[in-house]
């Protein structure tokens, strides 16, 4: 590692108590964040306090790193709503973050069906419906693909913009629907773009040029090309 990082030739003692101070440092901060990703894992809120309080910037790092899991990513993860809603309180910023999978703390709830947790992060910042991940997908469009029609509604009441929301492929919550054949989930996007006076969303067209009811045609989904008569 010395020979790495000052070269092979002999230094000064300063340049080596400098390199051992760099590696101290290194391995410290390791431990550190080995430590907080095990809080997080166990959902440890009084370990996450112990923390901050020797390292008070200990979550500040994660500002600067474009991609990353953060402490919030495990706890959505691995279910534990307590710890992520007091993280998130200290952080709000930790839920916008996507890790390098590009999944948000949000989507990771939603694909461990952490329900409740989901609930915890709508309460807590409802634009969080609408924050885009890998392939643009959106908390709605993965609720949509699902089929869970309640938490649809609580979706698209917390945050109703987010009905028009697209995928890369172009595709809205009701294309998502369609495709995957949820027709209820389908029924619930219908009465909400009619609610709302947004009856054009269902004439919006796909990356392939078709709107829900070519694709509901196209698949013999006779119950969705009907619902909208």
């Amino acid at each position: 590692m010395r020979a790495l990082l000052f070269g092979a030739e002999e230094k000064s003692p300063e340049a080596e108590r400098t390199l051992n101070r760099v590696i101290d440092m290194a391995f410290q901060s390791v431990e550190i964040y080995e430590r907080l990703s095990m809080v997080a894992q166990d959902g440890d809120i009084e370990g996450l306090y112990e923390l901050i309080a020797e390292y008070p910037n200990i979550l500040e790092h994660f500002d600067n790193v474009s991609f990353c899991e953060t402490p919030l990513h495990i706890a959505a993860e691995k279910g534990q709503t307590h710890f992520a809603m007091e993280l998130m309180n200290l952080k709000p910023s930790l839920a916008l973050k996507l890790n390098v999978s590009g999944f948000s703390p949000m989507h990771l709830a939603l694909q461990n069906n952490h329900i409740r947790m989901v609930r915890g992060f709508l309460a807590m910042d409802s634009s969080l419906v609408s924050i885009k991940g890998r392939g643009r997908i959106t908390p709605l469009h993965y609720v949509a693909q699902l089929g869970n029609e309640e938490l649809l509604s609580e979706f698209l009441f917390a945050c109703p913009s987010s009905v028009e929301d697209l995928t890369i492929k172009c595709e809205t919550a009701v294309h998502v629907a369609v495709k995957s054949q949820q027709f209820m989930a389908f029924k619930v996007l219908l009465g909400w773009v009619r609610r709302v006076n947004r009856e054009e969303i269902l004439d919006w067209k796909d990356e392939d040029g078709n709107t829900v009811f070519h694709i509901a045609a196209s698949m013999n989904q006779t119950e969705t090309c009907s619902a909208a008569l």
